[in-house]
């Protein structure tokens, strides 16, 4: 067992709370929380509201559809919740709002997070908050360019990201140091298991038992599905002369016509 203070402690701000059982309860996360690398406390906002109806929401000035969180029974979660983290000795935490119009989480974003001890999360639902509980919140991260029913789910991705970086949660550490976006790339492909599928090899460069030809397969690979999916991520690497080489190579592949992302043939889509 660990000592008895988390990595990481996060406290959630949340009208769902029981959603968060998913990363909780749930694969290589559950490690996390029953050995005590992370730590979790859900807020509802219902519990500190005034009135006895426990509103949270309510209609935007100036008119408009939907509904709007209101600012005081967010602002008293946060306050509370931020407590909580002062009597745990965290003195390195901040609070951030899951919200579409946030900072793109990225790998980039996430090690910055993780020098965090802390961190008060706020999942919004109906159409945001009032904009004056952000003179609460440190910072907004969006986990991508479309909008969901609420924060819960965005939440949970980027907890997810963050707790399978800290020691002790993987079976294998290495696994976090090969994920995509680590090196600036997407990650090569893996295979498995029946050596053959239905006509379709392993590459025989993985079976060859030669440790420098697999890891230039593989970087090569990582090349090519990162040029074909996300050219954007290629454009802000600083390539080294063996990246640029194999690079170069792919390309006279694709202008030749045998570049393949599948490597796999026949593949059963010829057919």
């Amino acid at each position: 067992m660990r000592a008895s203070k988390a990595i990481l402690t996060f406290d959630v701000i949340s009208l769902m709370p029981e959603m968060f059982s998913a990363i909780s309860d749930y694969g290589v996360t559950r490690r996390a929380f029953k050995e005590n690398i992370v730590n979790l406390k859900l807020w509802n906002p219902r519990e500190f509201s005034m009135d006895a109806h426990k509103t949270v929401d309510d209609r935007t000035y100036g008119g408009g559809p939907g509904m709007l969180m209101m600012a005081d029974p967010l602002v008293r979660s946060i306050e509370e919740a931020k407590k909580r983290q002062d009597k745990l000795g965290i003195k390195n935490s901040k609070v951030v709002h899951m919200t579409p119009r946030g900072k793109l989480l990225s790998h980039n974003e996430v090690k910055k997070l993780l020098g965090c001890e802390g961190l008060v999360i706020i999942t919004s639902r109906y159409e945001g908050i009032d904009e004056r509980v952000n003179n609460w919140v440190d910072e907004e991260i969006s986990i991508g360019d479309y909008v969901l029913s609420g924060g819960e789910i965005p939440a949970m991705t980027m907890m997810d990201c963050l707790i399978r970086q800290l020691p002790g949660v993987l079976n294998d550490e290495e696994s976090a140091t090969q994920d995509s976006f680590v090196n600036g790339l997407l990650d090569h492909s893996h295979f498995t298991r029946p050596e053959i599928f239905k006509n379709m090899k392993v590459p025989e460069v993985l079976l060859s038992g030669d440790h420098e030809k697999i890891r230039l397969w593989r970087l090569k690979e990582s090349l090519k599905i990162t040029w074909i999916n996300r050219p954007d991520l290629l454009a802000k690497k600083l390539l080294t002369k063996e990246e640029t080489r194999l690079l170069e190579e792919i390309q006279i592949e694709q202008e030749q016509g045998s570049i393949c992302l599948l490597y796999t043939s026949p593949s059963p889509r010829d057919s």
